[in-house]
């Protein structure tokens, strides 16, 4: 630690000396504490790693798989932060809504399909959902539009281009 050590020289009398004290200070406690903190912070930042999403790319084969229309909802991401939906094929004409990426539009509309799911098929994970983004969208909605999917427990999505038949569909409703 810190040690003050004083000079002991004789007193002479009349005579007025300085005394002089020479002051010693030990920053080996102050060196083990930097290091400690040096330590803790290199183990706190390497062991938190961000999570990713993990997005699977099937392999571009013909396989059919047996849908049922009403297990379908179809995602359109627009400009503007919205989404148009419709639930089926575009070849039935289906009414198509909007909505928006809050906790009260595009959650409560996966909830409700989710639960007009399992009432019909008796399970939710027969939802499939399609997700289409189009050229005036944003990379922030359609990863906005992935994370809603995995909080709500969606397993089957697809992601697909907008084609004419959603196009047509668009133009009709608007």
């Amino acid at each position: 630690m810190a040690d003050i050590q004083t000079n002991t020289a004789k007193k002479i009398k009349g005579v007025k000396r300085l005394i002089k004290k020479s002051t010693r200070v030990d920053l080996t406690p102050m060196v083990d504490l930097g290091f400690l903190l040096i330590t803790f912070f290199v183990f706190t930042s390497a062991m938190s790693k961000p999570k990713v999403i993990d997005l699977v790319n099937p392999i571009d084969s013909i396989q059919s798989t047996d849908i049922c229309e009403s297990c379908v909802l179809t995602m359109i991401l627009d400009k503007d932060n919205t989404i148009d939906y419709y639930e089926g094929m575009p070849e039935n004409n289906p009414a198509v809504k909007q909505t928006s990426f809050t906790v009260e539009g595009l959650r409560r509309v996966l909830l409700q399909k989710r639960a007009a799911v399992k009432n019909v098929k008796g399970t939710a994970d027969d939802m499939v959902v399609i997700i289409k983004p189009m050229d005036g969208s944003l990379y922030k909605n359609f990863v906005d539009m992935l994370d809603e999917t995995a909080i709500n427990g969606i397993k089957h999505y697809f992601i697909d281009e907008v084609n004419d038949a959603d196009k047509k569909l668009l133009q009709q409703n608007k």
